[in-house]
């Protein structure tokens, strides 16, 4: 295994840990700013925005550089945002370093992937690939409940300073150990013109949209776990980062059945993943004041939840046809369109005082439409058209 992938792992890691650590954060971070829990939940709405824009626009534009110099500008630009957020005296020049340090993601993981291909020979560029994404991966499983733990013990800014310590590690190590003059011998012009064939299909559409649907439903719920199981469930705030770690395992399982069980038969994958979440968050919402169904349903949204990542990207690539570049990135912005909207609706029912359990309900109801969206995609479909490889799957 090239060394090379470690740096470009642990960039993917730092940059996971910034998107999520935030979640187990919110009652500190809104109390500090004096703001409350739902607007303080815009820290997370607005970074998945700017993701949004950065999976798309970024990259287009930055096509024509050396990747590892590019790769090198968005660890400088991740770095100067963490540290933005950590200095923030003010509630707004937080918000700013967060969508600073958001229009670096999709484009890291974009161009990541090809460097990361690029450093092995053909028959290993998929698991070179994996290696890559699996710094993002682990930042659920392990980083967000660590990071957590360090911002309650030290004051939530020290969560901050230490991601952007990791940034500078990982800025270091890409610099010195991704051969430059290797992963740029085949930089080619992109047609965009030729990628935006992607946007014919009427199945992509119906794919991002139920991407949207449900990833809104799931993060949107997730966003305000923390106000939930310390105000409702009745857990002490220490527990929260055991919570965390709790999600991320789901996450963790859930992707790989997600890609084991989408190989056999994509469109019924996705409609069991979208019914198994819906029903979760339903239930969840009923029982919130339980503790042991509390860790159940827990670990149980972030499997069903994530568990939907390999089967969406594999059917939006599928039906991407010859532009699965873009198809991929639009899906990529669909993503975080998802978390910026249920993030933004488990908000403003919260603020309308219907309490910290109505982010469930708001997730059940979203991820119940998606689940008619995937039954009507799956019966318009054209025939014949089968997936035929799981992709590494992105955040």
């Amino acid at each position: 295994m090239p060394v090379a992938l470690v740096a470009l792992a642990l960039g993917g890691f730092g940059i996971g840990l910034t998107e999520f650590v935030i979640m187990g954060l919110l009652p500190e971070v809104a109390g500090d700013f004096d703001v409350s829990i739902p607007v303080a939940g815009y820290l997370i709405s607005g970074y998945a925005l700017a993701v949004a824009v950065g999976a798309i626009f970024p990259t287009a534009a930055v096509t024509r550089l050396p990747r590892k110099r590019v790769l090198v500008s968005l660890m400088f630009l991740f770095i100067a945002g963490n540290l933005l957020s950590a200095l923030a005296p003010v509630y707004e020049l937080m918000l700013a370093g967060r969508v600073l340090a958001a229009l670096t993601h999709g484009t890291f993981f974009g161009i990541g992937s090809v460097v990361a291909a690029a450093l092995v020979p053909p028959n290993r560029k998929a698991g070179a690939v994996a290696i890559m994404f699996t710094g993002l991966t682990t930042a659920n499983v392990l980083g967000v409940p660590l990071g957590t733990f360090l911002g309650q013990a030290l004051g939530w800014r020290s969560t901050f300073w230490a991601i952007a310590a990791i940034g500078v590690v990982a800025l270091i190590g890409i610099q010195l150990l991704v051969p430059g003059a290797k992963v740029d011998a085949d930089v080619a012009p992109t047609r965009l013109r030729a990628e935006l064939t992607a946007l014919r299909h009427p199945q992509v559409w119906w794919t991002v949209a139920i991407t949207i649907l449900a990833f809104g439903g799931m993060f949107g719920a997730f966003t305000y776990i923390a106000p939930l199981v310390t105000e409702v469930s009745g857990f002490a705030s220490g527990t929260v980062p055991w919570l965390m770690l709790v999600f991320g395992v789901g996450l963790f399982a859930g992707n790989l059945f997600g890609a084991r069980m989408a190989d056999r038969n994509l469109d019924a994958t996705m409609l069991v993943l979208l019914v198994g979440l819906t029903v979760v968050m339903a239930a969840f919402w009923l029982l919130a004041g339980f503790k042991v169904i509390t860790v159940v349903a827990v670990l149980l949204m972030g499997g069903f939840g994530f568990g939907t990542v390999p089967p969406l990207q594999t059917r939006v690539m599928t039906y991407g046809g010859d532009a699965p570049t873009m198809a991929s990135a639009i899906n990529i912005a669909a993503f975080n369109v998802g978390n910026a909207l249920g993030a933004w609706l488990g908000g403003l029912t919260i603020a309308a005082g219907l309490g910290f359990t109505s982010p469930l309900w708001v997730g059940a109801a979203l991820a119940a439409v998606s689940v008619v969206l995937m039954a009507t995609a799956a019966v318009t479909k054209p025939e014949g058209h089968a997936a035929t490889e799981v992709p590494t799957p992105v955040g």
